[in-house]
């Protein structure tokens, strides 16, 4: 283009491109001199009151982390009992309604107890399995209101320095033998391995659990922390699986068709309620097929409504009322005798394709919500429908007890990276991974040990290992890790979903090992060392034990942490000497409070 002189046009352009340039430069300084200062703020965050004997990125990876001996002090005596994530001191901060003040709130970290957790005066090793089923020591659990409340129903009575405990229960007089006796004639499956895993809601002190080990069934035990006082730490002392928790806002952490059987034996749950959404969550972790057991209210009205304060028509409403609830939800009554009656998950998928109608209540879950998604979450009025893909969830098609454990679920192929392949090289290495802690730590395996808990587990091998010793495991997978606790209960084992940054919900001297493979390495960027280790201390009992296997840049600062928890540990290879892996063994000492006679 010209001007009409003649003379080429130079256009404007031209005279962008330096400052263009320019700003660009400036920027790019800019950012880079921000992203420096940002970076080292973060570094300084993370790493604050660990000294790094590091210079440079490479060196990162090979030399450990380094910190300075520290001690803890002593929790107040009155701290004995302390749960931090379920602590009565806190519960006039929350609401009453539909009992949400004895769900999990967690302190937050300013309120944190930086201390030892104390035995009670007098506290004494706990008696040993089995004979534990049947009694404890009172010094150990010593609470006088459950026993002066309990003792008529013949939960528990307390005779000169113990606690017995006679099997007895509100709706099982004549003992909680009989009663699962009855309920295996309702329920044949209880007999031949095909139901293994259960779980008790309102459990008392755990006498239904502690029965049916015997039967080779594997049950939960969940109870809230109440004015029963220290239901779980009764079974739990017994040596009995269990662990606190209510049906309240929140879905309970396992995911969804977890349990073969669920069970509630006058647990004083409202289940007609709020819509029905209690019973909508053991719709949801149980798996198809599987049973719901209710013994108590309005069972049998019939003959028992004069016993319940209440009137025979009340009754009948209640019971019709549930029935309908349950059908609703895709539930048939199953069987039904005396005061027990028997329903059924269905796993018909005729049943859930009628909850497409939207005139149905309750209708199908349709709100994006993992049905496995069971930390925090709240709970849904609406049906979580089984994946009618999924053809080995059903609990009629898995292999019958033991010989699930070690069948690769058909659900591992829904973890990323899993397989059948991956499944059975994982129970191989576990096999010989605890084949070599037996070497290093001779306990396991005997009477000493009896609660156990894998604190970051995968598919459950080192549950799956030990199955064959005198123990039970609690297998945790972590919130933030992919969910392979559906692989854990497939194979006939128990777990829960947690996340290590707070507190685990159980009773301070509550477990005799505790397991951890590579936990701080996998968490250490969220959660900060040492109130991991005062958490395992609070939860771990006296003379007991942890086996810390974990990677050589974390394993020397463990360990030096660890003796400011008064605990004794030494180093040791893991099963294939290699350098970049240790493993501690490491032994709680019996201590007790200085404030105590």
């Amino acid at each position: 283009m010209k001007h009409k002189d003649g003379k080429p046009y130079q256009s404007d352009k031209c005279s962008w491109k330096v400052p263009i340039a320019l700003t660009v430069v400036l920027l790019c300084g800019l950012s880079f001199y921000l992203g420096g200062i940002f970076c080292s703020e973060k570094e300084r965050y993370v790493t604050e009151g660990i000294s790094k004997a590091i210079d440079t990125p490479m060196e990162t990876a090979t030399r450990p982390v380094q910190i300075k001996a520290i001690s803890f002090p002593e929790c107040a005596a009155e701290y004995q009992d302390y749960t931090p994530c379920t602590d009565p001191k806190r519960w006039h901060k929350y609401g009453r309604h539909r009992l949400t003040f004895l769900e999990r709130h967690c302190p937050p970290s300013f309120e944190r107890q930086e201390c030892l957790v104390p035995p009670p005066d007098g506290y004494k090793s706990p008696i040993r399995w089995p004979k534990s089923r049947d009694e404890c020591w009172y010094r150990n659990v010593p609470y006088d209101w459950i026993n002066k409340q309990k003792s008529n129903q013949h939960w528990l009575k307390k005779e000169g320095e113990k606690f017995l405990f006679p099997g007895g229960g509100t709706m099982f007089p004549n003992g909680v033998s009989a009663y699962v006796d009855l309920m295996q004639d309702l329920i044949p499956q209880m007999k031949d391995g095909t139901i293994r895993t259960a779980i008790d809601t309102g459990c008392g002190v755990a006498s239904w659990g502690g029965d049916l080990l015997d039967r080779g069934i594997l049950t939960v035990s969940l109870a809230p922390r109440d004015n029963h006082q220290a239901q779980v730490q009764f079974a739990l002392e017994r040596g009995i699986p269990a662990i606190l928790g209510i049906i309240s806002t929140q879905r309970l952490p396992f995911p969804s068709n977890s349990f073969d059987m669920a069970h509630c034996s006058r647990c004083l749950i409202p289940w007609t309620e709020f819509g029905g959404v209690y019973l909508l969550e053991i719709h949801r972790i149980l798996r198809p097929g599987g049973f719901w057991v209710l013994s108590g209210p309005p069972v049998n009205y019939q003959r028992r409504w004069r016993g319940w304060n209440t009137t025979i028509e009340e009754q009948k409403s209640d019971y019709d009322k549930l029935q309908e609830l349950l059908t609703s939800m895709c539930f048939k009554l199953f069987n039904k005798k005396n005061d027990i009656a028997v329903w059924q998950k269905l796993s018909d998928n005729n049943c859930y394709k009628k909850l497409d109608n939207p005139d149905n209540y309750p209708s199908k879950c349709d709100d994006g919500t993992e049905p496995d998604s069971a930390w925090y979450t709240p709970l849904r009025p609406c049906v979580v429908v089984p994946n009618p893909s999924a053809k080995r969830l059903k609990l009629d098609a898995l292999p019958k007890w033991p010989e699930r454990l070690h069948v690769a679920p058909e659900r591992v192929s829904d973890v990323r990276g899993g397989s059948a392949g991956a499944f059975k090289h994982d129970d191989d290495k576990w096999k010989a991974r605890a084949k070599h802690y037996k070497k290093l730590l001779p306990a396991i395996g005997t009477d000493k040990i009896r609660n156990v808990m894998d604190m970051n587990t995968l598919y459950g091998g080192f549950a799956a290992a030990v199955v064959d010793d005198p123990l039970w495991v609690m297998n945790v997978v972590s919130s933030y890790a992919p969910n392979t606790l559906p692989v854990v209960y497939d194979r006939g084992l128990i777990g829960t979903i947690h996340d290590w940054c707070e507190a685990f919900s159980t009773y301070p001297r509550t477990y005799d090992l505790l397991h951890l493979d590579g936990l701080f390495s996998a968490e250490s960027h969220r959660c900060e060392m040492k109130y991991v280790l005062l958490e395992m201390d609070r939860i771990l009992r006296p003379n007991g034990y942890a086996i810390i296997r974990e990677s050589s840049y974390f394993v020397d600062a463990i360990a030096t942490m660890a003796k400011g928890t008064r605990w004794s540990c030494r180093k040791e290879a893991t099963e294939y000497g290699v350098e970049k892996e240790k493993i501690l063994i490491c032994q709680k000492k019996l201590w007790y409070s200085k404030q105590n006679s």
